[in-house]
């Protein structure tokens, strides 16, 4: 449909784990005009930090500066592949990985930019994978545990060395002149508004789902609309650490702001930068998977959107608040208001197919994909698509980067068993799709078990784009039909344009209010996938078997895996030790 001249358009910037993207939606009917993609000039730093040290195993950093060139190259991209000028966009919104948080100064600057900390890696973004505050997280649990702090339950009973105290506790513990540096410790999805806006005005999705605060719905909103709420008592903080004590309050506020306000508008200098109007809506930060849900039309309990990419998020609405095993947080108005929201997750699902086509993959296959003019992936679907449920004689455990939820363990790791010199690379690699979705399956029985029904699936991402079996075997394994939204970029990109849409309000040509936003920018495809009768009774019997292995390895029966990884472990350390000691000799 072309556009009108009365037509008004929002864009909504996805930062993901690689890159970052810039899309242009129609505000009337979500139409997606146009997408940019700006890969992060260091993408995941894994090795070392630039000029510094060598990371140690499970680190997963970047460079704040990286999101900001995303920013000014793909956005000015995005507007000329639209043919929109910008004096017809009246909002903006952003998606974010999460929990990604950074070190600042008290303007914004990040440590990692002031020279001084340029080779600390403490001074960069720890991206929602890095996993290397394990430790933290432990002592995080066992001491919420002791003092029955509140933020346990919600979490599911336990808080992830994926998330927001994790992380700043490993800079306490491990570099404390790096955490004297720090001014502000703030999630990379509240400092990109922040860098946009001029104003520090940080998300309740995030530090509800990442940072253990919990929204008092009795106190009222401030005059800017910041909203009340609470974080574990000072005194929970400095049983952790005694730096911490004050750090709410200090590197991080105590109010927060709905998702959908405007934060701020956008300033001079990166009108200038994108070939925006000055002052254009920019919404409060969103956290990527979140923004899906509407972007799915989804807002309504009882409904699961999976986001699927090289991991999943699942999310679930709900009309009451309950206690569910491994959760990754419930949070009223998390997603859409007047509804909590549920968080859950899998570390791993698009990284463990990744891992196997460039790790497992032999030369015989690769043959065979050229000579038939396919790439080595879509010869394994097809290949795979051949075989029937349980016919491999293969089952896995999808831990390869840890278990997110229920057992909320990145000591976890990942197994196959079964294996014969019989076995094919493709049988391997179903039997890799058919873990990540009992792994799902796992997460909607932990629900269910606790009276939080999940009656629809609906899923989005790459993953459901580019791998159709994937989707019948989730269908097949859960004995749901699976929605599939008509926008490829819903996963975030989309959401954050609905954002955009409500942040600008009804009056500048937007929506008001999420409700509206979604019935007029979303729309479903016609045809998703149906569970079959035949391979969901095959897939019931394997599923049993996988979650006996997931109780054995996961739940103590044999904790080989975190043995294992210790072992791993130690070549590192014995490194790190011999460095030490050649730079005291040198001295």
């Amino acid at each position: 449909m072309p556009n009108r001249a009365s037509d008004r358009f929002v864009i909504g910037l996805d930062f993901g784990t690689e890159s970052g993207r810039a899309i242009v939606v129609r505000v009337r009917d979500g139409a997606e005009l146009s997408v940019a993609v700006s890969p992060y000039a260091h993408g995941v730093i894994t090795r070392r930090a630039p000029g510094g040290p060598a990371l140690g195993p499970d680190w997963a950093l970047q460079d704040a500066d990286d999101y900001l060139r995303a920013t000014a190259e793909a956005v000015p991209r995005a507007l000329r592949a639209a043919g929109v000028k910008g004096e017809r966009v009246i909002g903006m919104g952003t998606a974010f990985t999460a929990s990604s948080p950074m070190p600042a100064k008290a303007d914004g600057t990040p440590l990692s930019r002031v020279r001084e900390w340029r080779r600390e890696p403490h001074a960069y973004v720890k991206l929602w994978k890095h996993h290397a505050a394990q430790p933290q997280a432990d002592r995080i649990n066992q001491i919420g545990r002791e003092r029955r702090e509140a933020f346990v339950e919600t979490y599911g009973g336990r808080y992830s060395a994926e998330w927001f105290w994790a992380k700043l506790l490993q800079v306490a513990d491990e570099s404390p002149r790096a955490y004297a540096a720090i001014e502000r410790w703030i999630e990379a999805a509240d400092w990109i508004i922040w860098q946009l806006t001029g104003n520090e005005r940080r998300a309740a999705c995030t530090a509800g789902y990442k940072a253990m605060w919990r929204l008092d719905a009795a106190a009222p909103a401030d005059e800017r609309g910041a909203l009340g709420g609470q974080f574990p008592p000072a005194e929970f903080f400095r049983a952790l650490n005694p730096r911490l004590a004050n750090a709410v309050g200090t590197l991080l506020p105590e109010r927060y702001f709905p998702l959908g306000a405007k934060a701020g508008g956008l300033t001079a200098a990166w009108a200038k930068k994108l070939g925006l109007p000055a002052g254009i809506a920019v919404a409060v930060g969103n956290v990527d998977a979140h923004g899906a849900v509407p972007a799915c039309g989804v807002t309504a309990a009882e409904k699961m959107v999976m986001v699927m990419g090289t991991s999943i998020c699942h999310l679930l609405l709900g009309r009451e608040r309950r206690a569910v095993e491994g959760m990754c947080g419930v949070v009223r108005d998390g997603v859409v208001p007047g509804l909590q929201a549920y968080e859950a997750g899998q570390s791993a699902v698009g990284d463990i197919f990744g891992w196997f086509f460039q790790a497992g993959v032999p030369e015989a296959v690769s043959r065979e994909a050229r000579r038939r003019k396919l790439t080595p992936a879509a010869w394994l679907e097809r290949a795979a698509g051949k075989l029937r449920p349980g016919e491999s004689g293969l089952l896995a455990l999808d831990w390869w980067n840890g278990n997110r939820s229920i057992l909320v363990d990145t000591d976890l790791s990942g197994l196959l068993i079964g294996l014969t010199l019989a076995t094919r690379p493709e049988e391997i690699y179903r039997a890799l799709l058919e873990a990540t979705a009992f792994g799902t399956r796992q997460i909607i029985e932990a629900f269910e078990a606790q009276g939080v029904a999940v009656r629809e699936l609906y899923a989005c991402g790459g993953l459901p784009e580019r791998n159709p079996l994937l989707m019948q075997i989730y269908a097949d394994v859960t004995g749901r039909p699976i929605r599939v939204p008509r926008s490829p970029q819903t996963c975030s990109a989309l959401g954050a344009a609905l954002h955009a849409a409500v942040a600008a309000g009804a009056q500048a040509g937007g929506h008001g209010d999420i409700f509206a936003a979604a019935r007029a920018m979303t729309q479903l495809r016609a045809k998703g996938f149906q569970p079959r009768a035949a391979a969901h009774s095959a897939y019931n019997q394997l599923f049993r078997e996988y979650q006996t292995l997931h109780d054995y390895f996961g739940r103590g029966g044999n904790p080989v895996m975190k043995r294992l990884r210790a072992q791993r472990q130690l070549p590192t350390e014995i490194s790190n030790a011999h460095s030490s000691a050649r730079q005291r000799a040198a001295v």
